[in-house]
């Protein structure tokens, strides 16, 4: 059982954080718990003495256990972990308190990898919904799974002794990952032949890069996927990508930032710097402490000049707004797609005892125009900030700041206070609640017929054949598994038949179910991560950024001719 006086000594680590914090939230600060505390910042002014505090906490905590119905089994770890993190939010909505092994997945996210086998599950279940198995859908190269030979629609059968049938992915999964170099004994069911075979894997180190794809959209225009957050290997990722693109012939770039949460400032600043001239503002970091306020300007004397379309959504902030707002402000990029997030706090990790660690809010984000980033937080009401006050439907989608008007280089005017907002808006295209849940129940039959055609058991689709181990790095074509009449005429009738659907429900979603079992056929082959290609065949944001990359290019040119003008006229005076 933890000590009651963690609690207290916690407390008093808040109250007695260092002047020096990092201005870069990646190494991670000591605190020290002293024996007293100065006043508390708002209150009364009066210093919280170590005794008053743990004396208090002691009491209330002895009331406790002493008369709630549920006294004699208290989890203190999770009463610790709520009163802090209580007490955090009442600052910010981003500062946050970590238990020790909350802690440790914090630090295996930042290094872009977990511990497991490094393969895409999913599970299969039959016309009533039930849930018959969970299968392999890809792996990822190099990974463990992928050296002990697991191929797609390898039925998991069990794992150290334990059955899997019949259970749900997400618990199948919680089994397959575990410490490094712990072994997982996996029985699969070779679906070619229903062998059983026994696989012994070594967990190791998965990577979950910051770039799931880089690839040639059409002649001439790349496109970066940067999704997976900004983690210590981002730049290094993208400086692999725009060299391997170039190399392709690429003279335009799409980047793709939609869904990417941020992470580490220091790599946002790192690719904004690659297209930004020396001396040239990336972002403003205020904070009220001394030492805290202070202006990041790139350093590079010879900057990329392709010309660049960012995408944005809702699911866009922190580290990932940095990068959009440096570049929009210096009109060196096109923003399209929709209002971002609008997370601008500054997190500085600080150890504490028995492993746990703080991430406090230390200062905040400002672009180079002078715009705040940050949402509004002033009710202190966490729903209504992560929703926007509702439920994040088409009618409570992030609004257009409504801050402080501020111009780009280049004369434009652009609004702080709660995100970027695009220079072009393409909304996500969205469908009702009803339909969306006939699309998923749709994805058993479209896995089960995909599975059938990919090892032989469809009579007829000879080139769809996919009983070999996945090719990597494949940029697909549209010679690559183009659903015929003949094939969605045959998966209608396996859907009718083995899931009692009529041929007017399936009818109705064709070109979901085209999508999706192309999706399923290019992952069978190519992994998963390649299977998000055919989905940005579909996307009216990806087409309109390609549509604006000339507006992107000439957008670039005046941008850096009115950065010209006006160096020249601060050297003049």
């Amino acid at each position: 059982m933890i000590r009651k006086s963690v609690l207290c000594a916690v407390i008093l680590a808040l109250l007695s954080i260092p002047a020096f914090i990092q201005a870069q939230p990646d190494p991670v600060s000591k605190t020290d718990v002293k024996s007293s505390a100065g006043p508390v910042p708002g209150g009364s002014g009066r210093a919280v003495r170590m005794e008053t505090l743990e004396r208090d906490v002691a009491e209330a905590l002895t009331i406790i256990q002493d008369h709630h119905v549920s006294g004699d089994d208290l989890n203190y770890n999770s009463l610790f972990k709520s009163s802090i993190d209580s007490m955090l939010h009442t600052l910010d909505p981003h500062s946050n308190y970590f238990d020790a092994k909350e802690f440790q997945e914090f630090r295996t996210s930042q290094r872009s990898q977990y511990f497991g086998i490094g393969a895409t599950i999913g599970d299969l279940a039959d016309k009533d919904g039930k849930v018959i198995a969970t299968y392999i859908k890809s792996t990822f190269d190099n990974a463990p799974a992928n050296r002990a030979g697991l191929r797609y629609g390898d039925k998991i059968v069990e794992v150290n002794g334990k059955s899997m049938l019949g259970k749900p992915y997400f618990e199948v999964r919680d089994f397959l990952r575990g410490p490094r170099g712990t072994m997982a004994k996996v029985v699969v069911e070779r679906y070619g032949t229903k062998e059983l075979e026994t696989v012994e894997i070594i967990r190791d180190a998965v990577s979950t890069p910051s770039i799931s794809e880089a690839y040639m959209l059409k002649p001439g225009i790349g496109y970066i996927a940067m999704t997976g957050g900004f983690n210590r290997t981002t730049y290094s990722e993208f400086v692999d990508a725009m060299r391997d693109l170039k190399g392709k012939g690429m003279q335009n770039l799409v980047l793709d930032l939609r869904n990417n949460g941020g992470g580490l400032v220091r790599e946002a600043f790192m690719v904004a710097n690659t297209f930004l001239q020396q001396g040239q503002t990336i972002f403003v970091q205020k904070g009220r402490i001394q030492g805290f306020s202070q202006t990041y300007s790139s350093d590079n004397g010879s900057p990329d000049k392709t010309p660049l379309v960012i995408l944005v959504n809702g699911n866009t902030a922190s580290a990932s707004e940095i990068l959009a707002g440096a570049l929009q402000d210096h009109d060196r990029a096109l923003i399209v797609g929709e209002n971002t997030f609008g997370k601008g706090l500054v997190q500085n990790p600080f150890n504490l005892e028995y492993g746990s660690m703080l991430l406090l809010t230390i200062a905040k984000y400002e672009t180079p125009s002078g715009r705040q980033i940050q949402r509004d937080y002033s009710d202190g009401n966490l729903y209504n900030y992560y929703t926007n006050g509702g439920s994040l439907g088409d009618e409570d989608k992030p609004k257009t700041p409504q801050g402080d008007a501020r111009k780009t280089d280049s004369g434009r005017t652009v609004y702080g206070g709660g995100g970027i907002s695009p220079d072009f808006v393409v909304d996500t295209p969205t469908i009702p609640t009803e339909r969306a849940r006939f699309q998923r129940k749709l994805m058993n039959p479209i896995f089960a017929f995909v599975l059938d055609v990919s090892f032989g058991k469809k009579r007829g689709f000879d080139s769809h054949l996919v009983d070999r181990p996945i090719k990597f790095d494949h940029d697909i074509s549209t010679a690559d598994f183009p659903i015929s009449e003949g094939m969605y005429a045959a998966f209608r009738k396996f859907a009718v038949e083995r899931y009692r659907f009529t041929q007017k429900q399936v009818d109705a979603e064709r070109e979901f179910v085209e999508r999706m079992l192309r999706t399923e056929f290019v992952t069978s082959a190519f992994g998963s991560q390649t299977s998000f290609q055919v989905f940005n065949e579909y996307d009216p944001q990806l087409s309109k950024a390609v549509e604006l990359l000339p507006k992107a290019e000439q957008l670039a040119m005046e941008g850096a001719k009115a950065y010209a003008e006006s160096r020249e006229e601060r050297e003049r005076k």
